[in-house]
């Protein structure tokens, strides 16, 4: 997986990295009811488009990506913008190695999950709750199972509520994408240690 992402950034702009924040993201730190800023992690950063957008709206930001050139782009991207960004590089489901203690009010993940091999997502949820703050919010775009021609990428409601012990999966929202897509909102339980 990782040499297919690097030769997405090394041929040029991966598809998934539009440089436009998604306006999901912006309705839960913009919106009515927006949370208020605090500690945000993003996983498989890409570029840092959405890393400098929080960081532009207040949110303490660290942003962790697989791929080294990504990561270099990010911080070229958040030097430029003035933003105060720290970006890692490392893998998501090992969050011990990259330096991302948390705690944590926001992540947010724009199909990173999707694309980690099912064997791992149990350690990408498990770093992710062990980095939580009571009552944080996960926020994922993710591909629906059969979107690409492979027996395993892809994500559903139903797996994420069954591998975040301790969460509650409160939205799932279907994307606009021409193959299966949705996004997912999970709250970290307030009474959760």
């Amino acid at each position: 997986m990782r040499r297919t992402l690097e030769d997405f950034y090394r041929d040029g702009e991966p598809p998934w990295d539009s440089g436009i924040t998604p306006p999901e993201l912006v309705a839960l730190v913009e919106g009515p009811g927006a949370l208020r800023p605090g500690q945000a992690l993003e996983l498989g950063c890409g570029t840092g488009t959405n890393a400098v957008y929080l960081a532009r709206h207040g949110w303490r930001v660290s942003a962790v990506d697989l791929v080294d050139r990504a990561v270099r782009q990010a911080r070229e991207k958040a030097a430029a913008a003035g933003a105060d960004v720290t970006v890692l590089c490392g893998d998501a489901t090992r969050l011990d190695e990259v330096g991302a203690p948390g705690p944590y009010d926001l992540f947010f993940d724009l199909s990173c999950y999707c694309g980690i091999p099912p064997h791992r997502r149990d350690a990408y949820a498990a770093g992710l709750t062990e980095r939580a703050a009571p009552g944080a919010r996960l926020l994922m775009f993710g591909y629906g199972p059969g979107a690409f021609d492979d027996s395993w990428s892809g994500v559903t409601g139903d797996e994420l509520s069954a591998r975040f012990s301790g969460w509650q999966l409160t939205d799932v929202t279907p994307g606009t994408n021409p193959v299966p897509t949705f996004w997912f909102t999970l709250q970290r339980t307030a009474d959760a240690a």
